[in-house]
């Protein structure tokens, strides 16, 4: 038996697991925090598009306090994947490049450039995507990249880390 939760009780729920991870996280205790975020993106993955989105990304951050950059970079591309809008998608493009950039300025970029397989294979239904996560992994291997793409917010990310 499948029970299917309220729009209502789901989104409260959400915030309150939000609620939750924030404390744990300000608490320090960031599996809690993670744990909670993880509740939240599979109770929102088909139904609240928009907290998935934050979910990850704030899973995103938690992986940066635990310097699991290439975690980051996962969670990030699983937001900007799902993103259920354009402007989500493209802001979510510019979060990346934040990690990205914060990754470059640590000499961490080269984790990238591994274990990247699930997260190429998520992300194979969407051809730019996909590209640009060829061409980031291309650049944390130290090799020369000249894609362009239709997106700018791609074309910049791989000017700010090639330079």
């Amino acid at each position: 038996m499948v029970i299917k939760y309220e729009p209502m009780k789901v989104r409260e729920k959400i915030m309150r697991l939000f609620r939750e991870a924030i404390e744990a996280e300000n608490a320090r205790d960031l599996e809690r925090a993670k744990k909670k975020l993880d509740e939240i993106m599979e109770l929102a993955k088909e139904e609240e598009p928009e907290f998935y989105f934050e979910a990850c990304f704030r899973l995103a951050e938690i992986f940066l306090q635990e310097d699991n950059y290439r975690g980051a970079v996962k969670c990030a591309l699983r937001a900007i994947h799902r993103a259920p809008n354009e402007d989500l998608y493209r802001l979510g493009i510019k979060r990346l490049g934040d990690i990205l950039f914060i990754m470059k300025g640590e000499g961490r970029l080269g984790e990238v450039s591994e274990g990247m397989d699930v997260t190429l294979g998520l992300v194979k239904d969407n051809e730019e995507l996909h590209r640009f996560v060829m061409a980031l992994m291309k650049i944390a291997r130290g090799e020369k990249v000249d894609e362009r793409f239709t997106l700018e917010e791609f074309n910049e990310i791989l000017e700010l880390l090639k330079g």
